[in-house]
C-alpha cells in the first residue's frame, strides 16, 4: 500500500512540476545577436520574472557546448565580464539580461548564429526546475527584442 502511495505521489509530482515551473517563473523576450563566426562566443538575453524568490543556476542549448551566466563589472572606463554561478531572482521583480550587462554567454558555438533563425535554450532554476524557450536570432547590431516585431 505504501509503495502505491509513493508511486502515485512521484507520478503526480513529475507531471505537475513542469506546469508549476511555468506558473512560478516566466521567461520571455529571449533573443540573441547574429554572429559572424562560430569560433567566437555568442550571447543570449532574456527577461525573467518569478512569483517567488528563485535562482537561475544554469542554462544549456544544443547550439553551444557551454552556456555561462556573465555579469559585467566596470572599473572606471574598463568593463570586464565576470562568470557568476547563479543569478538571484527576487519575487515579483523582472530581471532583464541585456547587452552591456548580465547575459548568457554561448561558448563553443556549433555554427554561427544566423539572423532570422531561432534555437532552443533550457534555463535551470533552483526551485522552478527547467524551462525551455525559443531564442530568436536578431541582426548583428540589434539592441533588443522590440526588433522581433519590427
Amino acid at each position: 500500500m505504501m509503495r502505491k502511495l509513493i508511486a502515485t505521489v512521484v507520478v503526480i509530482w513529475a507531471v505537475a512540476s513542469p506546469a508549476l515551473a511555468q506558473e512560478t517563473v516566466r521567461v520571455f523576450d529571449a533573443w540573441a545577436r547574429a554572429s559572424v563566426l562560430a569560433s567566437r562566443p555568442g550571447a543570449a538575453y532574456v527577461t525573467i520574472e518569478s512569483t517567488s524568490d528563485d535562482t537561475l543556476i544554469g542554462a544549456s542549448t544544443p547550439v553551444a557546448k557551454r552556456v555561462m551566466i556573465h555579469a559585467v563589472e566596470k572599473d572606471g572606463d574598463v568593463s570586464r565580464m565576470k562568470h557568476v554561478e547563479a543569478l538571484e531572482l527576487p519575487a515579483g521583480q523582472q530581471v532583464t539580461l541585456a547587452p552591456g550587462g548580465m547575459h548568457l554567454m554561448l561558448m563553443g558555438l556549433q555554427d554561427k548564429l544566423s539572423e532570422g533563425t531561432a534555437f532552443p535554450m533550457t534555463l535551470s532554476f533552483e526551485i522552478a526546475g527547467e524551462i525551455t524557450v525559443d531564442v530568436s536570432v536578431l541582426g548583428i547590431a540589434a539592441e533588443g527584442p522590440q526588433e522581433i516585431a519590427e
